[in-house]
């Protein structure tokens, strides 16, 4: 069955990993999704990845990051869905949680946060928010 949504699916692996308390998870390998995942090792969201052999495919394993018990992602939700997709200019790139939390922005020079985005003066389609 092929998936409408990738990203989707990774951020709720992501999210049902940490609900579970699991130390890593897996999920199936893909350009966009290991540019994500850069952005959120990058902001601190979770420890790392690595690519890994999945029954003849690429995966990714993901491990996710705690902090005192908690997970470090409290929320993930996917903003531009394959109905409705969302796209913001640098200027009105979304703030979330008054700066606390990160956009992910898929821009003409990849995949950045907001913050990255908003420094390089570039805009795009606004896949995520994560705090």
């Amino acid at each position: 069955m092929a998936l409408t949504d990738p990203l989707g699916d990774l951020l709720t692996r992501i999210r049902n990993g940490q609900r579970a308390r699991k130390d890593s998870v897996l999920s199936p390998a893909s350009k966009l999704r290991a540019r994500v995942l850069d952005v959120l090792q990058r902001e601190g969201y979770i420890r790392g990845y690595s690519e890994e052999e999945l029954a003849g495919h690429s995966g990714l394993r993901i491990e996710l990051k705690y902090f005192e018990g908690q997970p470090a992602i409290q929320h993930v939700a996917r903003v531009s869905k394959p109905g409705r997709r969302v796209y913001s200019g640098s200027k009105e790139l979304p703030r979330v949680r008054n700066g606390l939390g990160i956009t992910i922005v898929s821009t003409p020079k990849g995949v950045l946060s907001d913050a990255e985005a908003r420094d390089q003066n570039v805009g795009g389609e606004v896949l995520a928010e994560v705090f």
